[in-house]
Parts: structure tokens; sequence; C-alpha cells
């Protein structure tokens, strides 16, 4: 006959899959250090695990190294599945069945669902280049023209929403999401800020913070409320218009 102690453990076995806020609760991970983001990639955080004892064990055995082919179709997979089933609905099951891959090469990558779902959603942004650090004009436009791209994806509008619907039953999903991929590319637009004032092309007591959200929150926001593509030129008068403000007089 099965013992209590049996069902207990199945239960905590199946809210720890499905990713349940109310019983496998998410842990904070440390913010990565900044640079090109999102293709660094995001790093189990100690999140809640998501596999049965059985899967554990498949886990830690020794195999072939792993496939970017089937990282990147995981990826894929669970993306899909964000836009079919939300947050809620992303299963480690279906994910593997979409992805066409064992649920062991999931668990092997992933340590539980929370950094599976960071690691898809940073994957819908494209990769911020390096600053040249030649001009500070040059490179807020190539850094923005990068980050307006983002917001003629379709899958923006669908990524924000389910962003902004999660607050509440995964705050620390939506913080983690904050520290580990939004901020890195906060800090690349900071940094070409900070590199003007030094080289005397940006006012000594300009706000870097508030120069940065004027200049993210002008494309961000045209993208959140205008579902066409960015006119030709938008982000160099977006620039323009703030560097009037910021540069030596």
């Amino acid at each position: 006959m099965r013992s209590r102690d049996t069902y207990v453990k199945e239960d905590v076995d199946r809210a720890a899959i499905t990713g349940s806020p109310e019983t496998a609760p998410v842990t904070t991970g440390p913010v990565p250090a900044a640079g090109p983001a999102p293709n660094v990639r995001v790093a189990p955080a100690g999140g809640h695990a998501w596999c049965t004892d059985d899967t554990r064990d498949a886990a830690r055995r020794p195999g072939r190294p792993r496939s970017e082919r089937a990282e990147q179709a995981i990826i894929d997979a669970t993306i899909e599945a964000l836009g079919e089933c939300g947050i809620d609905g992303v299963r480690c099951e279906d994910v593997a069945a979409r992805a066409g891959v064992g649920k062991a090469t999931l668990y092997r990558r992933w340590a539980g669902k929370e950094d599976l779902l960071i690691a898809a959603f940073a994957a819908m942004k494209h990769p911020l280049p390096e600053p040249r650090g030649e001009s500070v004009r040059e490179d807020l436009i190539v850094l923005l023209t990068v980050i307006a791209a983002d917001t003629d994806d379709p899958r923006f509008a669908q990524q924000y929403a389910l962003l902004h619907g999660a607050g509440e039953r995964y705050p620390r999903l939506v913080t983690r999401y904050k520290e580990e991929v939004v901020e890195p590319r906060r800090e690349l637009v900071r940094a070409v800020l900070r590199r003007g004032v030094e080289a005397g092309e940006l006012r000594p007591d300009i706000d870097i913070e508030v120069a940065m959200l004027l200049l993210t929150g002008a494309v961000l926001a045209r993208g959140k409320h205008d579902s066409t593509a960015a006119a030709p030129g938008f982000v160099d008068r977006a620039v323009d218009e703030l560097l009037q403000g910021i540069t030596p007089r």
C-alpha cells in the first residue's frame, strides 16, 4: 500500500512541474555583469526544480555534450507554448514534445521552469551590439535601432502583456526578468552616456538615469501604442532631440 508520504511527495513533484506559484515559489537570481544582452546565457539561479527524483538522476548522468540545436528548439518551443498557453500553461512535457527532445535535455540545461521562461523571454529580444565608443550619437542610434526593432516584432506586445499580468502571481519571475534581461541592456545605454560625459560630448551635469529612460522610453512607448513599424529616421530624430538638451552649449 502506498504511504501518505508517497502521495505528499508526488503532490510536491507535480507542483514543481507545473510551476504553480502557490506551491513552488521562485527565487531571485544575481544580476549578471553588464554586457551585450540577451546573448549572454541566463544561468540557473537555484529556483524551484521541476523534475522528479527519476529525472533528476537522469539529469545527473553523464551523456553527450549539449546540442545547441536542441537548446534552440527548446527555446522556440517555449516561446510557442507561451503564446498559446500563457505562463501558467507552460509544461515541461509539452515543451519537450514540441522541441522533439527528451525531458532530461531540459533538466540538464535549466534547473526549473523559471529559468527556462527567463531564457525564452530573453530570446525574444535582439542582442545589442557592443558600442564602438567613437561617437555618442552614433552609438545611441545603433543601440536604439535594435531596441526599436524589438518593438516591431509582433511578439513584443504579447511579451509585455504576459509579464505585466504575471506581476502578482510571479513577482520574482518579473524581478529576475528586469534584472537579468532589461537592466544589462539599459546599462549599455548608460555606459554610452557616461563615456560621452567623460569625453566632453555631453554636459557633466546631466542625469544619466533620466537621459537613459527618455531615450529607451521613446522607442518602447511607440512600439506599445503603435503596431506599425517605426518610420525611417525615427530613432535618429529621437536621439537628436535629446542631445539638443544635454550637449554642451
